[in-house]
């Protein structure tokens, strides 16, 4: 099975849990990517640009398949979602901005690729869908979670006092998205 880590704003493959959760995974015989999507930090990211880099993946992306996009990863997983000409078995949000309620870095993430997302698309292209958010994220609002859960129709996977379950939060580790992947692995 091909899986995909996407990273946030500013982001690389070696960052948070990511490390981790693509040890795990690979040591239970999956092939994990972890793309380095262009990121800088005066300006905006670009989907364009982050587009170009996922085509040089195009064979490894099939119904098999599973996105966990984190942050602004998550709304690039949206976009791509919408893209597909196939279904993928899981896609999995973890702290993602969807346009609701606080978003720390509203502006730039508007700019990255909007938020008006077409759900009934994005909901036919995915088996199974996770979303994971907590109640301390600085970046990016419960009230996001929330959102993109009901949208996708799941529950939420709701973690208290998580941050943006990134390194400064002490998530180095994730064995909470590790036990929600496993029944699908």
């Amino acid at each position: 099975m091909n899986i995909f880590i996407f990273h946030g704003t500013e982001g690389h493959p070696k960052e948070n849990w990511f490390p981790w959760l693509k040890e795990k995974l690979e040591s239970k015989g999956h092939q994990v990517f972890v793309p380095q999507f262009p990121s800088p930090t005066e300006i905006p990211a670009k989907i364009k640009e982050w587009f170009e880099v996922l085509k040089n993946y195009d064979q490894n992306i099939n119904e098999e398949s599973i996105f966990i996009g984190h942050s602004l990863g998550g709304d690039f997983t949206l976009r791509v979602l919408e893209k597909l000409t196939h279904k993928i078995k899981v896609a999995a949000f973890v702290g993602t901005p969807i346009g609701v309620g606080k978003i720390l870095n509203y502006d730039r993430d508007m700019a990255f690729g909007g938020f008006d997302f077409n759900w009934e698309v994005i909901k036919q292209k995915a088996d199974n869908f996770i979303v994971f958010q907590s109640d301390t994220d600085p970046y990016v609002s419960l009230e996001n979670g929330q959102e993109l859960a009901k949208h996708l129709g799941v529950e939420l996977s709701f973690v208290p006092n998580a941050g943006h379950f990134n390194e400064k939060a002490g998530y180095t580790e994730f064995p909470q998205l590790l036990e929600n992947l496993e029944p699908f692995l």
